[in-house]
């Protein structure tokens, strides 16, 4: 009977020791396997996110620019890490080195390396010079100077002289000898023609 009592404790007491190193391994496990580490690089920025680490125990984050001088980040954190930083400015790709270390489990820590590429530069378009057209200035017409008419002289009236001698008709620039020269021709006409009548005559007579 002794040992039957004694048996139920000892199995008691095993059980309760089971129990307890069960809800342990649970608690300890739980938070540990939740760790989030996540990170990210762009041409010139970078960004840390630690999440759900244990807050008991003494976890460290280490991130460095490869080849160059000092860190970006060396401390210590518990449950949670953010970090956001502008990168130097670089022209040739940049590799970061971020390193986490978990007290809980080196499973739960990282070791890794990203690459910056350098940031596209914007192309400007070359702006062409805008050709203001010269403005010309409004023609004013001449003005023109009012010429007075020119008058020409009246012509010189005709100046007529009155005939002389006292005739009825206007001088036409005959000579008053004309009646004298008409007279001696028709005497001249009348004396030729006698002379050859005479002359016929004559002749008649000295036929017979």
């Amino acid at each position: 009977m002794r040992l039957t009592v004694q048996g139920r404790r000892r199995s008691a007491a095993v059980a309760t020791a089971g129990m307890a190193a069960l809800i342990g391994s649970v608690v300890l496990a739980g938070p540990a396997s939740a760790h989030t580490p996540t990170w990210s690089v762009t041409c010139d920025s970078v960004k840390v996110d630690l999440t759900a680490y244990n807050k008991h125990a003494h976890n460290t984050v280490t991130l460095t620019i490869v080849g160059g001088e000092g860190a970006l980040v060396d401390q210590d954190f518990g449950a949670s890490f953010h970090f956001k930083d502008k990168l130097p400015p670089h022209d040739k790709p940049l590799d970061l080195h971020l390193v986490v270390t978990a007290s809980d489990g080196a499973q739960y820590g990282r070791d890794e390396t990203k690459t910056a590429p350098v940031c596209d530069t914007p192309t400007t378009p070359a702006t062409t010079p805008s050709t203001t057209p010269a403005t010309t200035p409004p023609t004013t017409p001449p003005t023109t100077a009012a010429t007075p008419p020119t008058t020409s002289p009246a012509p010189a009236a005709a100046v007529t002289t009155p005939a002389q001698g006292g005739g009825d008709l206007a001088e036409t620039g005959s000579s008053n000898a004309t009646p004298m020269i008409a007279g001696i021709a028709v005497a001249v006409v009348v004396a030729g023609g006698g002379l050859v009548f005479w002359t016929r005559r004559r002749g008649s007579s000295s036929h017979r």
